[in-house]
């Protein structure tokens, strides 16, 4: 029985990417940056790994089958999204507040789109994409403290891909370990805790100028006011209050916001 032609052809033609991809991937391994950005990750990819064992857990037992946990897990990619959306879907809530409350949590990558694209933006559209999806809040400071200039260099997306694939790993295997593990771990571990922990310091190290520090305690005191809201709807008050509170400062106390290089080695 013979191929088609058109059948043929485009067989070849997906040989040869995947060949190609292959051989970008093993590049960008042995590049010294792609290593640079591992060993800068593995403090931070410990708290990633206790939220993504804190989210493998409460999917688990908020009734998904372990199946549907892990899918969650590797198509949403999305730590805060996830531990979000899992009490609103447990509890019924509506199919638009469990997306918009994901959308409004999620909205801050929106933001990091638009630095990237001034990195990025020469790239193929499909790989930007990629790029998209892996990216995450750990990846993202560890990039703008090694390049806060804004501007295309050497070395940028080797670093990118070693951020990137640390985070992916820490979430995944933790998260992994949450769905295998969730009726054995004891909850008075408080992984939680130590999750948020890892977070505020992130956020703290995200924080660049004071207009930036005081929508995020506006944010939090806005979140505890508004606690009792059903549908954890504080988060979506939270995220409100301080998208305001940045852009009437932002109007009537104009600062330049900036990024701290992160030091060489050896300085």
């Amino acid at each position: 029985m013979s191929v088609p032609a058109p059948l043929q052809r485009t067989w070849v033609a997906g040989r040869r990417r995947a060949r190609a991809i292959r051989a970008e991937a093993r590049a960008t391994l042995r590049e010294p940056m792609f290593r640079e950005a591992l060993r800068e990750m593995i403090p931070l990819s410990v708290g990633t790994a206790a939220w993504g064992l804190v989210a493998g857990v409460a999917m688990v037992k908020s009734g998904m089958s372990a199946w549907v946990a892990i899918l969650m897990s590797f198509v949403v990619y999305a730590g805060s999204a996830q531990l979000l959306a899992i009490p609103l879907i447990a509890a019924g809530s509506p199919p638009w507040v469990v997306w918009l409350t994901a959308c409004c949590v999620n909205l801050r990558f929106v933001i990091f789109s638009t630095m990237w694209r001034k990195y990025f933006g020469h790239l193929p559209r499909q790989r930007r994409m990629v790029m998209g999806f892996l990216t995450g809040d750990t990846s993202f400071v560890v990039f703008m403290r090694r390049y806060p200039e804004m501007e295309r260099g050497p070395g940028q997306e080797p670093f990118f891909w070693g951020a990137a694939v640390a985070s992916w790993l820490a979430w995944q295997i933790s998260s992994l370990l949450g769905v295998l593990l969730a009726n054995v771990i004891p909850v008075h571990w408080g992984l939680g805790f130590a999750g948020t922990l890892a977070l505020l310091g992130v956020l703290c190290s995200m924080l660049g100028g004071r207009i930036a520090w005081i929508a995020a305690g506006v944010a939090g005191m806005a979140a505890v006011a508004a606690f009792a809201l059903p549908l954890k709807l504080n988060i979506l008050a939270g995220i409100a209050a301080a998208v305001a509170t940045g852009l009437l400062l932002e109007a009537a106390w104009p600062e330049r916001i900036t990024i701290r290089p992160q030091p060489e080695d050896g300085e």
